[in-house]
């Protein structure tokens, strides 16, 4: 079932889903909210990923497409009874809609559901300052998608608030799953670590970062042809922990004093890593200790968030999701004057002394 409103609001969206629901006698059943804001030019791609997601998650999938048209209006279709279990609703915003994003997507949050926030594309620099991103209790990015990888990985992580995450930490799971296995089964003291990958590979460079986090040794990274990283070995006082992959499917994998093998690490699309993101929805304390390693690596620390500050965005951030529970045009309102105060510049803080030794 597909309905099609065209120059409507959120009202006339909510009661619309709420009549096909019981037309067609279905339950909710839904574990959570997706909402992914898409290009028209990456629209297919982010619809088809988000479907995925959502036959292991059911999930209300709301697509927010800001197009180019500069007449004020708000475009709607909701799809139900598909081949995807759950809801899927397409908003697309024109003219002065578009910057008030936050107040249509509102009501269409489910009530005491988590929110998760999906960019599949030009996502910004802070997603937890975004004035969707704030909606969200996870908030999913992709550096991947730009021009330098690297670079945006190392901006993320100087704005990185908790809930925050990227891909690129995501297609490090296979990795790190076989690095702890073999520590496992080999516990011996790590001497030095080296990381093989492109030049530019943010999944190379986040891995040398996880690794010197955890390790606490020094990790050496080298570039290769790819693609995707080629090895990473571990030197211990009895030999070498390698694992190496070259053709992006297949691994070996040795650990001192047991034969080598070979097992499946291929690199994964980005179907499998959304899902795999939205079976996690609490805060990632690992990933954010990486993102500091990564930022010491290439010189750079992360400014302390003072904590008045962060307090008040997480007093905003429950205020909103409770306005959204409401549905109606006052939560859209209520939601508006929320997020406005979140957008109002901080009162001057005091400056803390400290010396030198205290830079870094």
């Amino acid at each position: 079932m597909i309905i099609t409103l065209t120059h409507t609001d959120t009202t006339e969206i909510a009661n619309a889903l709420l009549k096909a629901r019981s037309r067609l006698g279905s339950a909710s059943g839904l574990v959570l909210t997706l909402v992914v804001p898409a290009e028209q030019r990456s629209f297919g791609k982010a619809y088809a990923a988000a479907q995925t997601a959502a036959r292991e998650h059911p999930c209300r999938l709301v697509l927010v497409v800001k197009t180019t048209g500069k007449t004020d209006r708000l475009d709607a279709e909701i799809h139900l009874a598909e081949d995807v279990p759950g809801e899927v609703i397409v908003l697309r915003l024109s003219g002065e809609v578009r910057e008030h994003a936050d107040s249509v997507v509102l009501p269409m949050l489910l009530p005491d559901s988590p929110v998760v926030m999906w960019w599949p594309t030009n996502a910004p620099d802070a997603p937890g300052d975004d004035i969707l991103g704030q909606l969200a209790d996870r908030r999913i990015t992709d550096a991947a998608s730009t021009a330098d990888p690297i670079k945006t990985l190392q901006i993320r992580a100087l704005h990185h608030s908790s809930g925050d995450t990227d891909l690129t930490w995501t297609r490090l799971t296979l990795w790190r799953a076989l690095l702890t296995a073999a520590l496992d089964q080999y516990p011996m003291r790590i001497l030095s670590a080296t990381v093989v990958g492109p030049r530019n590979n943010a999944p190379a460079d986040l891995m040398a970062a996880w690794l010197e986090s955890r390790l606490k040794v020094t990790v050496t990274r080298k570039a290769s042809a790819g693609p995707g990283i080629t090895s990473v070995v571990l030197e211990t006082p009895g030999g070498d922990i390698v694992i190496a992959r070259e053709d992006g499917r297949t691994a070996s994998y040795a650990i001192p004093g047991q034969p080598r093998r070979t097992v499946a690490l291929k690199r994964r699309d980005i179907n499998e890593l959304l899902t795999e993101e939205l079976r996690r929805l609490d805060p990632d304390d690992v990933y954010a200790a990486a993102l500091a390693a990564l930022l010491s690596r290439a010189g750079r620390a992360a400014p302390a968030q003072p904590e008045p500050v962060r307090k008040r965005k997480e007093a905003g951030a429950i205020a909103a999701a409770r306005v959204a529970k409401t549905g109606a045009r006052a939560g859209s309102r209520k939601a508006a004057r929320v997020q406005e105060a979140l957008r109002r510049p901080d009162p001057p803080l005091p400056t803390p002394h400290h010396n030198a030794a205290d830079a870094s």
